[in-house]
């Protein structure tokens, strides 16, 4: 296949240095255009960027000259991903869908639109579907597609096998998340060295409303009819760089399924992605350890790339029917690598296609 040309927009920031790094080598996808806000534009990307990511800024990246975020600024792009700040995504990324450039994106901006799929691609492929119901662009070209929170990216990956086997009435869900989450600098250092934080403001709600939408169910008109699990989420702040750690307590629809059943539908679950050999698409999407000190952040976080979602301690839970930790690398697999899947689905499934 002829490599698609890629923008990123929002490039400087933490999560476009994410996929800057993501992307220097994919098989699928060249980046042609790096685009940041104006304080950024003019400059050499080694010179806007404060570069964070543990390898040098790739040197096809380096010397490129930033762009505004602007769709006339990047003709030549297929489409463009977007790490840009929620506070001005909205309406850049609109610009881009209606000016025919497909936009796949981390922003929350538009998760909750009617026809914008949410999209975790071994949990809701079908959703794809939703996008023949946009009209950002009368041709049909330009469109959005997002993913979601970074807790709820493992938290429905690892819900999603007992959803299939058994059915789910509620979840109770505690998050322990990386200051990795809060971008770049961050968490301050007294707040959070020898500390936890104990809340994080907005995150319970997304992790409450977001998993709704991606285990719904897609309707004729393109809508989703959002799942009837009930959900309760705390969200808090720890010392740890990358990795997201939830405790997860779910209540199935199902009677009486023991710990041996739900250990093997978790072991034999098979990815709807399996065959398609997506570039970023993990081996095994969710493995489940039986050592009852795993999983953990330092450990497991970088697990096939940082894309598979690792769980563990899965035992019955009393007034709930079973309990188990599970862990997602945030900043890969709950953001810029999320992205990319995504966008590596919608490559295969030909929804994106070459401009020229």
């Amino acid at each position: 296949m002829n490599r698609f040309k890629v923008g990123v927009l929002g490039a400087t920031g933490a999560v476009g240095q994410k996929f800057i790094r993501l992307l220097a080598e994919h098989p699928w996808f060249e980046i042609t255009a790096v685009a940041a806000s104006s304080r950024s534009a003019g400059k050499r990307y080694d010179e806007a960027a404060h570069w964070i990511e543990p390898i040098p800024v790739p040197p096809q990246i380096a010397g490129m000259v930033v762009r505004e975020c602007d769709p006339a600024e990047l003709p030549e792009v297929d489409f463009v991903f977007s790490g840009m700040d929620a506070a001005v995504a909205g309406e850049i990324e609109r610009k881009f869908a209606e000016a025919g450039i497909p936009v796949v994106t981390n922003a929350r901006n538009y998760r909750r639109e009617a026809h914008v799929p949410l999209l975790v691609p071994e949990v809701n492929p079908d959703h794809i579907a939703q996008i023949q119901h946009q009209t950002f662009d009368p041709n049909g070209r330009g469109f959005i597609v997002t993913n979601p929170n970074c807790v709820c990216v493992p938290l429905v990956l690892s819900l999603k096998p007992l959803a299939d086997a058994f059915g789910i009435d509620s979840v109770v869900v505690t998050s322990m998340q990386a200051v990795s989450g809060a971008g770049y600098p961050g968490v301050p250092s007294l707040d959070i060295m020898g500390n936890v934080v104990p809340y994080i403001g907005g995150e319970e709600e997304k992790i409450m409303w977001e998993p709704l939408k991606l285990l719904g169910d897609l309707q004729a008109d393109g809508t989703v009819r959002n799942s009837s699990i009930g959900i309760h989420a705390s969200a808090y702040r720890v010392p740890v760089i990358e990795g997201h750690l939830l405790s997860v307590l779910v209540k199935l629809a199902k009677a009486d399924v023991t710990e041996a059943q739900a250990r093997e539908v978790y072991d034999s679950w098979v990815s709807p992605l399996a065959g398609l050999q997506l570039p970023s698409a993990p081996v095994k999407p969710v493995l489940r350890y039986d050592e009852p000190r795993y999983p953990q952040p330092r450990l497991h976080a970088p697990n096939e790339n940082g894309m598979q979602v690792t769980m563990g301690r899965l035992r019955k839970a009393g007034l709930f029917d079973f309990a188990y930790t599970a862990l997602g690398h945030n900043t890969i697999r709950g953001a810029a690598g999320g992205a990319v899947l995504n966008a590596e689905l919608l490559v295969a499934k030909e929804i994106i296609r070459p401009r020229n």
